[in-house]
């Protein structure tokens, strides 16, 4: 009889256990699918960030009041483009009064005035410090003397030399910086994909010249989605081909009615209203290990440039990817 009761009490103890295993393989499963059906963004606990030049001259001239509009938009995150007429520690304080971060900062690669990668790189780093940024990205290549300085021309006529000249100045700063804690990045626009005329075997385009130029260890690059797809490529194919090389990335949406150019143009929309297929191309670049994300816009604007950010914003805090 002992051993009947003692055989009923395993067998319930076995089903005990066997439906709490139950309980909880359905309990792992349902929060398993819940995280895979949550936007993109907070699933990968990522803020969505703005490059600042979106917002254009008025940014400058009311630079809290601006803020406080994109803090209570959403963003957690932004990136400079300059230093907006302001000091760092004018800078950081406007930012921490909006609660927003800088992690990213756009530095031109040379200029008399305002920071730059000719300048005073320890200066620099302090600076960059002082704000809060870790990555000094040149937004721009930078430009030969013979070719003087409008941007449009030059970028069509920059020769493999030209190039590589620039990868090794990338590099030449980067080391210099990486010392510092800052990272040092590159910023694409579209004539970077330009056939080279010039090319010897291996070379094609000035992108590739400076993807394979640069260092991995020093020199990442920050790939602006909008000016590689107006360039008629592919960022699916880029990021495959050059895995881990882009740790930012510029979401720029853009229509399909733009037509394949090397010559700074495109018909630019918001975000997941152009022809960009954002559900498929975010979670790819998160793979290929992006991980600053920060929305950007060219003019014209169909709406204020502060509405539009909205615009945007709010498409990738609810898009599922």
């Amino acid at each position: 009889m002992r051993a009947n009761a003692s055989a009923t009490g395993l067998d319930l103890s076995r089903r005990g256990l066997l439906a709490a295993g139950a309980a909880t393989l359905g309990a792992a499963w349902t929060t398993a699918a819940a995280a895979a059906e949550a936007p993109f963004f907070q699933r990968h606990k990522l803020p969505v960030g703005i490059q600042l030049y979106t917002l254009g001259p008025d940014l400058q001239k009311d630079l809290d009041a601006q803020l406080a509009t994109v803090a209570k938009i959403g963003f957690k995150s932004v990136e400079l483009a300059g230093y907006l007429g302001r000091t760092p520690a004018e800078l950081r304080a406007a930012f921490d009064k909006a609660g927003l971060v800088c992690p990213s900062a756009h530095i031109s690669p040379k200029g008399a005035s305002g920071p730059s990668f000719s300048g005073d790189l320890a200066k620099l780093a302090d600076d960059l410090h002082v704000i809060g940024v870790k990555a000094a990205i040149m937004p721009i290549l930078y430009i030969p003397d013979r070719l003087g300085g409008d941007l449009r021309s030059a970028g069509a006529q920059m020769t493999a030399d030209d190039w590589k000249w620039n990868a090794d100045f990338l590099n030449e700063k980067a080391a210099v910086l990486k010392k510092a804690g800052i990272v040092t990045g590159y910023h694409n626009h579209n004539f970077e994909f330009a056939p080279l005329q010039d090319a010897k075997m291996g070379e094609t385009t000035g992108m590739e010249i400076l993807l394979k130029g640069t260092d991995p260890n020093l020199v990442t690059f920050e790939m602006d989605v909008g000016w590689v797809t107006a360039a008629g490529k592919d960022p699916f194919a880029l990021l495959k081909a050059h895995p881990h090389r882009f740790t930012q990335m510029h979401v720029k949406d853009i229509k399909a009615s733009t037509k394949p150019n090397f010559v700074l143009q495109q018909d630019p929309t918001e975000v997941g209203a152009g022809m960009i297929p954002w559900t498929k191309l975010l979670p790819a670049a998160y793979a290929a290990g992006v991980r600053g994300f920060y929305v950007e816009q060219e003019p014209p604007f169909a709406h204020s440039r502060l509405e539009s950010a909205k615009i945007s914003f709010d498409y990738l805090a609810k898009v599922t990817a």
